[in-house]
Parts: structure tokens; sequence; C-alpha cells
């Protein structure tokens, strides 16, 4: 008899042997396993431990090997496959028109650390970059006083956030605009997030086909990935209200960040992938 367990040690297997990469929700084989046998059996995702021993009929085992093969096959990640990915147990629809949602910005939002730096004056937010509009809906859904507007370049990145800000009920809260970084955007703002294009000319050429599946234009940040950060940087200022900040998430691209702003002064926030992944810069800085 086969059961749930049995599909996601086999699917582990399969995807550890095709060496498929990681890093669009889950960090492991058994975890994206285990998401994609869930999601096609129409089990919750974090159901497993009643699921375990399940039995699984060999129609349904049928499905959950097409949809294993289709992961493998076309290196595309799980999320644009289901349809759906998760943020701080958030479900968000995605799909190839924007970038799959895993910013650290998400736990910061979450647990309050950014919060010393906002109060009462905090109204009006700006998610740039905002892609399928995660980051817009979490910052709406953790302050319930406060208007965002979501911006990004992409029109069809747009229309997937579209979705997600009308499935959260965020219609009367949440503004979409196309914008050229912040070129169309008015202001002033009292809290920017922003996970901008930030990926080096070198490590883009060595990216894997799971995020070459993604928007090209959400990913590349130019040589040393900080293209848009100076941009951003420049034009920031003009943007923000006078206790206003900025929090930005640069990935893997802390010693570019520090190279091309050697003197400006940031705070660097702790995530789940350490002290160098997002930092926060005050207006006050940005004009020093």
């Amino acid at each position: 008899m086969t059961t749930v367990m049995k599909l996601i040690e086999a699917g582990e297997k399969q995807l550890a042997e095709a060496g498929v990469a990681f890093g669009h929700g889950t960090t492991n084989a058994f975890d994206e396993a285990a998401w994609l046998v869930l999601w096609r059996l129409g089990l919750p995702l974090d159901s497993l431990d009643e699921a375990a021993g399940r039995p699984v009929s060999p129609a349904d085992a049928a499905r959950v090997a097409e949809l294993l093969a289709a992961r493998i096959a076309t290196r595309k990640p799980a999320a644009y496959l289901t349809k759906e990915a998760w943020l701080q147990g958030v479900p968000f629809y995605v799909d190839e028109r924007a970038i799959v949602p895993r910013s650290f910005i998400a736990e910061l939002l979450a647990d309050g650390t950014i919060d010393p730096w906002l109060g009462e004056h905090t109204q009006r937010v700006l998610d740039l970059c905002t892609g399928n509009g995660s980051l817009a809906v979490l910052a709406a859904l953790t302050y319930p006083d406060i208007r965002v507007d979501a911006a990004d370049l992409s029109t069809e990145a747009l229309e997937v956030a579209a979705i997600n800000v009308t499935r959260h009920a965020l219609d009367d809260r949440i503004t979409l605009i196309e914008s050229d970084g912040l070129a169309a955007v008015r202001g002033p703002y009292d809290l920017i997030l922003c996970n901008p294009p930030y990926v080096n000319a070198r490590s883009m050429a060595a990216l894997p086909a799971e995020y070459r599946a993604e928007p090209e234009l959400a990913l590349a940040g130019g040589a040393d990935g900080m293209d848009f950060v100076r941009r951003l940087f420049a034009d920031a200022p003009a943007r923000m209200s006078e206790n206003a900040v900025l929090v930005l998430e640069i990935g893997n691209e802390r010693l570019h960040f520090e190279a091309a702003f050697p003197k400006l002064e940031v705070v660097w926030l702790a995530t789940s992938a350490g002290e160098d992944q997002v930092l926060l810069v005050t207006r006050e800085s940005l004009l020093s």
C-alpha cells in the first residue's frame, strides 16, 4: 500500500538524484517533495504529521508522479507549478509573470524588528519592486492603519499583485502603481520596503535553471548588482518624510554594497539567513 509518506520519500529521492535547485520556498529535496505531494493530493501543507500514514490510491499516486516529473523536466520552481507561494504563513498566488516571493523583509514585518523606527507618524508605506504584491499585503496586514502603494516596472507583475490584493480584501488600502523605480510615485512615504533586482552579472550567469525561469528584470542588478540601488538612494530622500526609513534587501551582495556605498551609515537587520541580507537606512543618512 502506498502512503503519503512513501510518496514523499520517493519524491525526495527523485528530486535529489535529478539535481534540481531549491530556494523558492524550500531549501531541500524532502521539503520540496512534501510540498508537491501534499498540494497534489489536496491536503493542507502543514498536515504532514497527520497525513503521513494515509493510503493513496493508484490514480492519485500517478497524479503525484506526473507533477514530480514536471518539476524535474521543466526545472520550474514548484510555486509556478502549484500557482501558490507562502510567506509568513500567508498564501499568495504566483505565476511566471512575477518572481517567486521569498523576501526576508517578510520576517522583519512579522517579528516587529523594524517597529522601533516606526510610530504614529507611520501612515504611508511604499513597497517598491512589489512583484506579486506579497510584501505590500503583509505590510497592510501587519499595520492595519496604514495605506500602501505597491510599485513595479512590470505591468505583468502588477497583474499578479492585483490578484493578491483582491484575494486578501485590501483593494481599499493598497494602490498599485506602474513605475520605473521611484519615477511615478509621489510620496512622501514614512516607510519604504524594497526587494530590488540585485544579483551581480557573474552570479546571474551562474544561476540554476529554476532562477532563470523567473523574470530577469526582477533579478539582474548590473555588473556589481547595485545599479537599481544607486538610483534608489539618489531619488529616495525626495519621496521620504522627515523621519522615514528605507528597508532594503540585497541578498548575498553585502561586499558589493559596501564597496558602492563605503561611507553610508546603515543598520543591518538580523534574519533567518544572517545579518547581511537586509539593511535599514534613514532619510537623514541618505542626505548626508
